[in-house]
């Protein structure tokens, strides 16, 4: 008699349901992993950001930005931190340039979105508690309805 080759039907079953159970355990992994990346992305994006509003601020402080009349000292826009903003001191009109780029916020869902529509930005005379965009960018905040792994909702970082 020939010894006969391959596996039963038993042996394949067990194999497929161990297979099965391994990724019903790794895929919560997985999904921890992506969202504590998107959050660390976004920690450094805010700290970013808001360093280059600091410096903005410093800068018309220090008179090395114009600053316009009635105005509070923050810039109009968020792209003016990559854009750049002429040195007054400068005589041949360099501009000044507190970004390289812009981070997007990493929970904004449409991706096709410009990075300065996917912050939430909060002018210096709205309250923190209900931000309100106004004549410039005092700060910015992730506009996601999510809550961190930390309990605090993303809009509060």
């Amino acid at each position: 008699m020939r010894a006969q080759r391959g596996f039963t039907l038993i042996e394949l079953a067990v194999v497929v349901a161990v297979i099965g159970l391994l990724s019903t355990i790794a895929m919560p992994l997985a999904q921890l992993n992506v969202q504590r990346s998107k959050e660390q992305d976004l920690r450094r994006a805010l700290r970013e950001i808001r360093g280059a509003i600091d410096a903005y601020r410093q800068a018309v402080k220090d008179n090395l930005i114009q600053r316009k009349e009635g105005a509070t000292g923050y810039p109009p826009r968020l792209e003016d931190l990559t854009d750049g903003v002429v040195d007054q001191t400068s005589p041949s009109g360099a501009k000044i340039y507190f970004l390289r780029r812009l981070p997007r916020d990493p929970f904004y869902p449409d991706n096709s979105a410009l990075p300065a529509e996917t912050w939430g930005k909060r002018a210096y005379a709205s309250p923190p508690d209900a931000p309100q965009v106004g004549d410039d960018v005092f700060d910015v905040y992730s506009q996601s309805e999510g809550v961190g792994l930390n309990g605090i909702p993303y809009r509060s970082w």
